[in-house]
């Protein structure tokens, strides 16, 4: 979704603007949510390939640690919002890491576009999280070239881990 240079402003304005909106803290909380729900993959994954049951309920103990985490992020929505921003964060994670393996093989260009997916996907996240955007509006979120500010130039200005 973009949006006008006023209206990107206005949003930018009005979530900075906000009291108790701590985005560099939900940032690192969605990274958190983010490994957990890959701990939960591994586990999944080691408790079979090893037949250890026990990895199940370790998995089921994150999986206890990531909806606390999750629901401290997003908070109350309605409809399948919480699912769509849980497997948002999950998908941003696999293409961060898919692009990592690229880049270790050599292959930047690939890695690149790994990487700009990743951060379309992480943006739309945010763009539900911060209501700027239903779920039934994430088609549009990722269109680039409809106006000049993007979800993504959104998350740029608002997420900044580095201001403390």
């Amino acid at each position: 979704m973009g949006y006008t240079q006023e209206e990107f402003t206005k949003i930018v304005e009005r979530v900075r603007g906000e009291k108790g909106v701590d985005l560099s803290m939900a940032e690192d909380l969605s990274i958190a949510v983010m490994n957990l729900i890959s701990l939960e993959e591994h586990f999944f994954f080691t408790a079979e390939k090893t037949g250890k049951d026990n990895y199940f309920d370790s998995a089921n103990e994150i999986r206890e640690v990531r909806k606390v985490a999750l629901k401290t992020l997003v908070g109350t929505h309605e409809g399948e919002t919480w699912c769509a921003t849980k497997h948002l964060l999950a998908a941003t994670m696999r293409l961060i890491e898919v692009g990592t393996k690229l880049q270790s093989d050599g292959k930047k260009d690939e890695a690149k576009k790994m990487f700009d997916n990743a951060y379309k996907v992480y943006s739309i996240f945010w763009a539900l999280r911060l209501k700027l955007i239903e779920v039934k509006d994430v088609a549009l979120a990722s269109k680039k070239d409809e106006k000049p500010w993007t979800t993504e130039d959104l998350v740029t200005k608002l997420a900044d881990c580095c201001k403390e």
